[in-house]
């Protein structure tokens, strides 16, 4: 049985390793999400400088997880390893699109592919808070533009019809879009309509030549003085 105790330390040498590279690569997962939250707030406040310089930050970490995760495979397709990717992906999709930059590559951002789709799932809750605060500060035509490319993003992810265990559960994100995507364009549709009853109400102010409240208050002068009570003086 003395083999077996030298192989029993042999292993216990190789999972303590092991066991390192995960601890590291998951308080690099914690920091790369923290990242990729801090640099989407910022693109949500037109703060670009900060975003790219977050982004990066986000990228150097997200490397130097990679670099030891890759060791070992389960450690690399672990969900924390791949959720924190998908952040990445989203955080970089997510300012492509608001600022209309071409769209980084899953290649690129050095992600897989399922990362990559769940996390273009994810930026289109970002551009509904996008649209949102554009509704807020009166641009509809900022908010409509957006909501295209919500629907151009749903357009594109139905497509991607493959097992949940090679996507990543895609399909529950997709349908996750879907209602997104369809809350957003009631909101759009509803800021459109109140656009054009403002416009139709000025064009009607501009074709009567006065304001509609002056107009009510020569009305109510033109009315006829009230009768005298019955048995009053004259």
């Amino acid at each position: 049985m003395q083999d077996l105790s030298a192989i029993i330390n042999n292993i216990n040498h190789v999972l303590e390793v092991k066991n390192a590279v995960r601890d590291r690569t998951l308080a690099r997962s914690r920091e790369l999400i923290r990242h990729c939250a801090n640099a989407i707030r910022a693109t949500h406040r037109g703060q670009d400088d900060q975003a790219r310089a977050l982004l990066d930050q986000a990228g150097d970490v997200a490397a130097q997880m990679l670099a030891e995760a890759r060791q070992y495979n389960d450690l690399e397709c672990a969900g924390y390893t791949q959720d924190a990717l998908k952040e990445l992906a989203e955080a970089h999709l997510t300012r492509a699109i608001i600022l209309n930059r071409p769209l980084p590559t899953p290649e690129s951002l050095q992600v897989e592919c399922a990362a990559y789709l769940n996390g273009l799932a994810e930026a289109a809750g970002e551009l509904r808070r996008f649209a949102l605060d554009a509704l807020r500060q009166g641009d509809v035509a900022q908010a409509e533009k957006i909501l295209g490319n919500m629907d151009d993003i749903y357009s594109m992810l139905v497509t991607v019809d493959f097992p949940s265990a090679i996507t990543g559960g895609l399909k529950r994100s997709t349908d996750m879009v879907r209602g997104v995507l369809e809350r957003t364009r009631g909101d759009v549709t509803t800021a459109v309509r109140q656009e054009s009853m403002k416009a139709a109400l000025q064009e009607f102010e501009q074709r009567i030549g006065m304001p509609i409240n002056d107009h009510t208050a020569i009305l109510i002068e033109d009315e006829p003085d009230e009768e005298p009570a019955p048995g009053s003086s004259q």
